[in-house]
């Protein structure tokens, strides 16, 4: 039954987490630059880990109480994903990607924030971590609950270990400046949609 409920978490997990998002993106371009890799993949299994099991412990239902939160959180991440997106497509543009001093590339520090912005800044990370994961969670008791918890965490640091860490098998293609400034002009765009679309669309 443990194992059931581990394959279940990891399953559940998986399935929110490899689906495309800033997040990834970001995730991706890191690896490709080489930069703090180490960093970048450990911050976000960190933070999905701690969403995981405050999805777990019940957090979601305090969430639920208070829907202000998330606005506040969809402004915040509306804008930050905004000023990313900017700053891509200038990139773009440029024909400096992997080179600019930018905040996805530039310092421990400055890697570090974008990180967590990525991962705390977007709403919909609670609801479909803390709530569905934590709800789906609630279906098992005991031991096999958090079984189907370990099972989302070891999802989590899999994915973004792979992708990481898996994505400097791509770097022959982005040898050149084109790749880099297709790249950005990407993320400017997926940036930028993700900011209108949080904007537009409310938070149920």
């Amino acid at each position: 039954m443990y194992i059931t409920a581990a394959l279940a978490g990891f399953a559940a997990s998986a399935g929110l987490i490899i689906a495309i998002g800033s997040q990834n993106a970001f995730v991706l371009r890191q690896g490709l630059l080489q930069r703090n890799v180490g960093l970048v993949v450990a911050t976000c299994a960190f933070g999905d880990i701690t969403l995981i099991l405050s999805g777990v412990l019940g957090v979601g239902a305090v969430i639920r109480e208070w829907p202000a939160l998330l606005q506040v959180l969809r402004f915040g991440g509306a804008a930050f994903l905004a000023v990313y997106g900017v700053l891509a497509a200038r990139r773009a543009w440029a024909g400096t990607g992997g080179l600019a001093p930018d905040m996805g590339s530039t310092s421990s520090r400055r890697v570090l924030l974008a990180c967590l912005a990525f991962t705390f800044l977007n709403p919909h990370v609670y609801l479909d971590t803390v709530i569905l994961l934590g709800g789906l969670s609630s279906r098992y008791a005991g031991v096999a609950q958090w079984a189907f918890a370990a099972g989302a965490c070891v999802a989590s640091v899999a994915w973004f270990s792979t992708l990481g860490y898996g994505s400097r098998l791509l770097l022959p293609v982005f040898r050149s400046s084109r790749a880099w400034r297709v790249l950005d002009g990407f993320v400017a765009l997926f940036m930028l949609g993700l900011s209108l679309l949080l904007l537009l669309r409310p938070i149920d």
